[in-house]
């Protein structure tokens, strides 16, 4: 083949993924006055979790878990302040928690933007700006200090310090350089995106062994894992439950039951709905339901790409 032809045949491949992603994104401008357009929250209403309903290879859906404009920052806030909270050791509960914030520098496309720090910043502003700097669903990382450190319901310091469980080995103590609510906030919602770019991992999509737990004996059965956002929560706790587990949703198993992902989907369902739910048909086009962790504008700006500044307010 020559190089003009596949100059040329290239040229019209992207002509056409360009139009494929624009057909996506003015659908949704269409769909908004027609009032069809899905709501901000990507998950159907909370309810009361099901264990037939988890699924190993389907945890979370890719449209639940990188839709960054889930929830507004009152949305988070009002949601922090309902929540029953008995801290101790003299901390505030989320809902009262408020520190002075560091920049972080924009980490490269289809990762996360720079984040501009501020004075005394609130649980629910850090949670709003790190998931929309990184593409993160804020209600994927509320639920995720949740499950590692129950920082919603009884946070204490240790809690706040290791509140992502983020650079916490099973098998070694935390590095304390990670240590503080938004270092860890920051740099969990960061691998994610890490995860997300580079998906060659431990675990990705296919077929894979995964422990039920630290313990190698107690074994690995194979799971399918379906989507990117799903394998995220693998390479982040690389466990699923064992049949123990399920029958005891919030309780206790046995010697070779493991919580961490199954209490993510647990709470998510109980909080904010199916995290399963994706808001668009397939059909629509991938980048709609943020597929492979990709939205609309990261692909069309990766087909034509535009400059711009930093839209994040101080």
């Amino acid at each position: 083949m020559s190089r003009v032809a596949g100059s040329t045949r290239a040229r019209a491949r992207a002509v056409r993924a360009a139009l494929g992603v624009a057909a996506a994104m003015a659908a949704v401008v269409l769909l908004v006055p027609l009032g069809l357009a899905a709501a901000n929250a990507s998950t159907s209403a909370p309810s009361q979790p099901d264990a037939g309903d988890f699924d190993p290879g389907y945890i979370v859906s890719d449209d639940t878990f990188y839709n960054a404009d889930s929830m507004t920052v009152d949305d988070i806030q009002r949601f922090l302040d309902r929540q029953p909270c008995i801290p101790s050791g003299g901390v505030p509960c989320l809902a009262d928690y408020a520190e002075t914030t560091s920049d972080q520098p924009d980490a490269g496309a289809d990762h996360c933007a720079s984040y501009r720090g501020a004075r005394e910043e609130t649980a629910a502003q850090i949670l709003s700006r790190i998931g929309r700097a990184c593409g993160i669903n804020p209600q994927v990382l509320i639920v995720m200090l949740q499950k590692e450190q129950s920082l919603v319901t009884r946070p204490d310091a240790r809690g706040y310090d290791r509140a992502m469980g983020y650079a916490c080995p099973d098998t070694a103590d935390c590095d304390t350089e990670y240590f503080g609510f938004f270092n860890q906030v920051y740099n969990a919602a960061w691998q994610m995106r890490q995860y997300t770019k580079y998906p060659t991992r431990a675990f990705r999509i296919g077929e894979l062994p995964v422990q039920l737990s630290p313990d190698a004996a107690c074994g690995a059965p194979t799971v399918e894992i379906r989507n990117q956002a799903t394998a995220n929560l693998y390479n982040y706790t690389p466990y699923q439950p064992n049949e123990a587990a399920l029958a005891n949703l919030g309780d206790e198993g046995d010697e070779c039951s493991s919580y961490g992902n199954l209490n993510f989907w647990r709470l998510f369902t109980l909080w904010f709905g199916d995290p399963q739910h994706e808001r668009f048909p397939p059909w629509w086009g991938g980048c709609l339901g943020h597929e492979h962790g990709q939205s609309c504008r990261s692909a069309f700006e990766q087909l034509t790409p535009i400059r711009e500044t930093d839209g994040i307010a101080p």
